[in-house]
């Protein structure tokens, strides 16, 4: 398997391919929202379908070579902070850098203020997103808890902000 990894913005010729990845991303999330498909056996892809028409939101694939390997959702295009709003590595190539690698490309496209949210329970995550804000930002990030809006029973968010200024993938 070619092991470059690379990004593609979702045009509508390759949004069914982010739409099955939504579908895989959602249901790895189910056990920390405690989420069940509908009758259909699928998620929503409410939360998805802003990210191809919204001008200030952006959706990428994550690519391993020619493989679909990930999804990438950037709020606040336009203007700073951007939000990583959603982002999902295929579990085969996990601990693999794919998904820090497309991090490193999604910070050099989109350089500036970055937060990024994570819930502490999701111990891979919160390892991730560590781990890559100090590859980025050296000990200059930051984190704190924000409740989830509109969700007072599950526990709070953690929120990275770091400056990505420069970043340049490998």
């Amino acid at each position: 398997m070619d092991p470059r990894v690379s990004l593609r913005q979702v045009t509508p010729e390759i949004r069914p391919v982010a739409e099955r990845l939504w579908q895989l991303y959602r249901h790895d999330l189910s056990e920390f929202r405690g989420t069940l498909p509908d009758e259909a056996g699928t998620f929503p892809l409410r939360r998805l379908a802003p990210f191809f028409s919204d001008l200030d939101r952006c959706g990428y694939l994550i690519y391993r070579g020619t493989s679909p390997s990930g999804l990438a959702l950037v709020s606040g295009v336009s203007e700073e902070p951007r939000m990583m709003a959603e982002f999902f590595v295929v579990r085969a190539v996990r601990r693999q850098q794919v998904g820090h690698e497309a991090m490193l490309q999604l910070f050099g496209m989109h350089p500036g203020r970055w937060e990024i949210a994570f819930q502490e329970a999701n111990t891979g995550a919160a390892r991730f997103w560590r781990r890559v804000a100090t590859a980025v930002a050296g000990d200059g990030w930051s984190e704190e808890p924000r409740p989830v809006p509109g969700k007072p029973e599950i526990a709070p968010d953690v929120w990275i902000t770091l400056q990505a200024q420069g970043v340049r993938a490998r």
